[in-house]
């Protein structure tokens, strides 16, 4: 039996007043498991239409479940350890943009919308100046959402009570002001005229959010036990822990429209959300990214194990409280706290976080996440984060896309990809062709925003950490640097 309305008797449809940007795992787990908890408990009376934001996705698969499908929730609940799941039945439909543009564009039309949410990782929210408004769907995510938005504006005549409120979950700063900058600059890019941009001004709500749960996403290595256990086959099941926190800086009235209080949800609208995003980007974030690579090259699969691991569980510990925390300003205890809470986190018993399920976009996530503190660390200490650097070597080894025989499913832009590919396809074996190798990734400004190079011996430090990978194997590197 297949979960879908039919085989669902508790099946539910709600009007559509949100538009989602992005099918993935998380999206599922914390946005919207968190309107279906609105739906059931503060009569939110709304649902979901998720945009497939890239060519390749899962909204197929969503539409022939009628947007159904399942979350376990695993982790420390009030102290003890809880495992539950649900069905999720907030979503309406899944539209592919590629191939229902128009249809894509026809739900601006719809009255009732009144949501934007969107995750479609770090390197999401960016220009795509070849985008165009006629002739087909836009390749950038802000290119999609202006062509949506004005297309609203349109069909609307400009009426400013049927502005959106837009809350993006991309894990980057000021993630809704760069959002509508870059809105903005479609608008001009694209002559899209003055009353435009003041509509888009005065009537949207653009907010800067942070997310934050963990989400290991489809459990493959026990789906069989959890179809038996579940009696229906669901092709979308979904894993995340218990703990979730979604803090949008935004004003306090959306909470009248998104009740998120009565429902019992962790989401705080504050003036400022700096202090909760940089502790949770610096030490969450970026335990995770420096971890991925060299505890996978060290040949392990998973964060917990990872974190349990009686070496790559000290190098993660000693990158957070001996690299981290001393470039952060909150009170330290309050930091070590918060430490504390994540490293028990990654150690949920009932999850598997696989490594791989966070290597996206890798090097974007290691300049948003842990750049920062390696370059706080030297303004602060006057010297080098010898294990922030040591990350940093095996993400360019991590990049070659080999770990021993076995080949490295590496997902990333395609100009990370080529890069990477050029540079170790031509490495002539010298500990001078690993340098020109180094040279060049940190000299990529595209993805580092300023040419690392130029921070006082980072060149060498890194050259010194990939030559010993290569030479030694990452685990026999590894003992240089604990």
């Amino acid at each position: 039996m297949k979960l879908n309305k039919e085989s669902y008797k508790e099946y539910k449809t709600y009007p559509e007043k949100v538009v989602q940007f992005g099918e993935g795992n998380f999206l599922r787990a914390f946005v919207d498991w968190q309107i279906d908890k609105m739906n059931k408990e503060a009569g939110f009376n709304g649902s979901v239409v998720v945009v497939q934001p890239l060519a390749n996705g899962l909204v197929n698969m969503l539409n022939n479940q009628d947007g159904l499908y399942t979350l376990y929730l695993e982790g420390i609940k009030d102290g003890k350890a809880i495992r539950e799941h649900s069905v999720i039945n907030s979503i309406s439909r899944g539209i592919n943009p590629y191939t229902q543009y128009d249809e894509y564009l026809k739900v601006a039309t719809q009255p009732e919308i009144r949501f934007i949410i969107s995750n479609t990782t770090e390197a999401g929210i960016a220009m795509e100046e070849s985008d165009k408004l006629e002739g087909g769907v836009q390749s950038s995510y802000p290119g999609k959402l202006t062509a949506f938005l004005y297309n609203r504006f349109k069909h609307f005549d400009g009426d400013k009570s049927k502005g959106l409120i837009i809350i993006p979950c991309e894990l980057i700063d000021r993630n809704g002001e760069k959002l509508k900058k870059i809105v903005l600059e479609y608008a001009k890019l694209w002559n899209l005229g003055e009353e435009f941009v003041t509509w888009i001004n005065e009537a949207n709500t653009f907010c800067c959010s942070l997310v934050d749960r963990i989400v290991p996403g489809y459990p493959r290595d026990r789906i069989n036990e959890i179809l038996a256990e579940l009696g229906y086959e669901d092709n979308l099941v979904d894993v995340g822990e218990q703990f979730h926190l979604w803090v949008v800086e935004g004003p306090e009235w959306i909470k009248k429209e998104f009740p998120v209080d009565e429902a019992g949800l962790n989401i705080k609208f504050v003036e400022d959300m700096t202090p909760y995003r940089t502790r949770k980007v610096r030490i969450l974030n970026g335990a995770h990214t420096a971890l991925v690579p060299v505890s996978y090259l060290y040949g392990l699969e998973t964060v917990g194990e990872s974190v349990d691991h009686e070496v790559i569980g000290k190098y993660i510990k000693d990158v957070i409280y001996e690299e981290i925390i001393p470039t952060l300003d909150l009170p330290e205890d309050e930091l070590k706290y918060f430490a504390g809470a994540v490293l028990e986190r990654f150690m949920n018993p009932f999850v598997k976080h696989y490594l791989m399920s966070i290597a996206l976009n890798s090097m974007s996530k290691y300049e948003t996440r842990d750049l920062p503190s390696l370059t706080e660390y030297v303004n602060r200490k006057g010297e080098l984060p010898k294990k922030l650097v040591f990350s940093l070597a095996a993400l360019i080894e991590f990049y070659k896309g080999k770990r021993g025989t076995e080949d490295i499913a590496l997902k990333d832009d395609e100009d990370i990809l080529n890069l990477y590919k050029s540079l170790w396809a031509n490495y002539d074996g010298t500990e001078a062709g690993l340098k020109e190798i180094v040279t060049s990734v940190l000299a990529y400004e595209k993805n580092w925003k300023k040419n690392l190079n130029e921070i006082p011996g980072l060149t060498d430090a890194v050259t010194k950490y990939l030559v010993s990978i290569e030479k030694l194997g990452i685990k026999e590197a590894l003992k240089e640097v604990m």
